[in-house]
């Protein structure tokens, strides 16, 4: 993992405030169909609400809470 990345736990302490009396679980964890993005679904039954957040890996081993951006085709020139 990248050592400047955001860790997984640190996102959840962040998002979802997990503590004794509402702690957080991880509910799923896969890839996605299209281009095998790895997720995990976390979640956290507040006494108001329960909370279900995705978080994402990104290739340099950083978990955000939104996808990576998808690699597109480019083209280059090379001066003769």
């Amino acid at each position: 993992m990248n050592p400047t990345g955001t860790s997984l736990r640190t996102l959840v302490d962040k998002w979802l405030a997990p503590n004794a009396r509402v702690p957080a679980r991880v509910v799923r964890f896969s890839r996605t169909q299209e281009d095998r993005l790895r997720y995990v679904c976390v979640e956290a039954a507040h006494p108001a609400r329960t909370i279900a957040i995705f978080f994402f890996r990104h290739d340099d081993g950083s978990w955000c809470v939104f996808p990576p951006v998808a690699t597109r085709p480019a083209m280059t020139a090379r001066a003769a």
